[in-house]
């Protein structure tokens, strides 16, 4: 690591603050941090001053104590999303089969098995996401940790998982398609917009994968989406009506709302 001169960490802290940027000594300390030399630098505070994500600046994003590659382009993980990780974390058993829809970098995946590493005997993990510079950054992160396939929704996973899923992640999209706009340029214009519009009501994908996923959970197993505190009963809805049995969770601390859906024993 490069140390820069005092002058020049005020110029950095100034030039993000005249961007816009409110945490703009702390991201000017993470930007000193990883330029290797003082064009390298200026390139890091020109993009951050241009509206780039800092973490797409930065090519990481810290996630559940971890730092997991982010390409530009690939959606950024949020640390309200950590609570839905905690919670997969609980209902895991010990051998768990996990899977990772619209996995984006792959952070919750890579969290929940690293995470239950410790606790349980064995993670069987599988990813997708639709977009292909999301499975190329999810591949990084996930490594040995398990397998990345490239499609929509469950469409490339292995048949064989059909009835078997004990943890089905899926952190879809569920803004409003009328709200898109109105979010920071940073993810509007950064963030593919399939890992943010749900819709009409934001609720679209979850529908989807809310109506399959009976197929491909085990009894006992849960689905865990993310929704805004406005659409939880109606994110509950979707929920019941695919036949699973719902409950929310939610965090204050970290203003996240959690809707899961566990299967019941099958009927022979």
């Amino acid at each position: 690591m490069s140390v820069h001169p005092l002058s020049s960490f005020s110029a950095t802290v100034a030039t993000l603050r005249r961007a816009g940027c409110v945490f703009a000594e702390d991201e000017a300390s993470l930007l000193h941090e990883a330029a290797a030399s003082p064009d390298q630098l200026a390139a890091l505070v020109a993009g951050r001053a241009a509206g780039l994500p800092l973490e797409h600046v930065l090519g990481w994003a810290e996630f559940c104590g971890r730092r997991l590659a982010v390409d530009a382009g690939v959606f950024v993980p949020r640390r309200r999303t950590e609570f839905l990780v905690e919670q997969a974390a609980a209902l895991a058993p010990r051998r768990a089969v996990v899977v990772d829809l619209c996995c984006g970098s792959g952070a919750l995946g890579v969290a929940l098995a690293t995470e239950a590493s410790t606790t349980l005997d064995r993670v069987d993990l599988h990813a997708c996401d639709v977009e292909p510079a999301a499975v190329r950054c999810a591949r990084r992160n996930i490594g040995g940790l398990g397998q990345v396939y490239e499609g929509d929704l469950f469409d490339p996973l292995p048949v064989d998982l059909r009835g078997r899923v004990d943890v089905l992640l899926a952190n879809v999209p569920y803004v409003p398609t009328a709200d898109v706009e109105l979010l920071p340029a940073e993810a509007r214009v950064h963030e593919p917009r399939v890992a943010l519009d749900g819709g009409g009501d934001g609720l679209d994908v979850m529908r989807r994968v809310a109506a399959e996923a009976p197929e491909w959970l085990a009894p006992g197993g849960s689905l865990l989406v993310e929704a805004s505190e406005r659409q939880r009963d109606a994110a509950v809805e979707v929920l019941r009506g695919a036949g699973l049995v719902p409950r929310v969770v939610v965090s204050d601390e970290l203003y996240a709302t959690v809707v899961i859906g566990t299967a019941g024993a099958r009927v022979t």
